[in-house]
């Protein structure tokens, strides 16, 4: 049987991992062994990929990614040139502590921008938009827009990426018309249909 993804000559993949039709990897890089990759992704080129890790449908991973065991992706997921996981809080070379890997959870259609360091443990709230060089400590919220070192809160951001504006709770993206509602209590963020 064929395989149904395309993958670069220079590229290398481990036994025992599933990649989904559509997908492409390119030069350079390393799929290790247990990864779960979905349909129509793109693995940009010198990306690693280590085990384990899962990836939904639709995931875009740009050039020199490192997204490390324990990481889940959801559908639609971006992760921009040369960012970065951490799967151990407190490492040291002569400390195992591969039992003490943390989950990092990135929600469906959240993008993540170039040089961003995602330390590990958090959820990476639906659609939410994290900025160049940001580092994340924390959970961000759905279509959350965090950036800064460390990364704060700096607004919310619709699902089509455009930043928009509450006004007594409510917003509506100037780009595409989707509508929101914020919760005045926990200040959570709602699509409105």
């Amino acid at each position: 049987m064929s395989r149904q993804y395309f993958a670069h000559e220079s590229s290398w993949i481990d036994d025992g991992s599933v990649i989904g039709a559509e997908t492409k990897i390119w030069h350079f890089s390393h799929i290790m062994h247990g990864c779960s990759i979905g349909e129509n992704c793109n693995i940009g080129q010198n990306v690693v990929i280590s085990p384990e890790v899962r990836l939904g449908n639709n995931v875009k991973i740009q050039n020199n990614v490192s997204v490390y065991t324990g990481v889940i992706c959801e559908d639609d997921v971006f992760l921009g040139p040369s960012c970065v996981f951490t799967n151990v809080i407190n490492p040291r070379a002569f400390v195992p502590r591969k039992h003490e890997f943390r989950k990092t959870l990135v929600r469906r259609g959240a993008s993540i921008g170039a040089n961003a360091t995602i330390v590990c443990g958090h959820i990476i709230g639906k659609y939410a938009m994290i900025g160049a060089g940001a580092v994340v400590t924390g959970d961000v919220p759905d279509y959350g827009l965090m950036y800064g070192v460390p990364a704060r809160l700096q607004g919310y951001v619709c699902r089509c990426g455009e930043q928009i504006e509450f006004k007594d709770g409510f917003a509506v993206c100037a780009a595409c018309g989707t509508r929101y509602k914020q919760n005045e209590k926990n200040s959570k963020v709602e699509e409105l249909v």
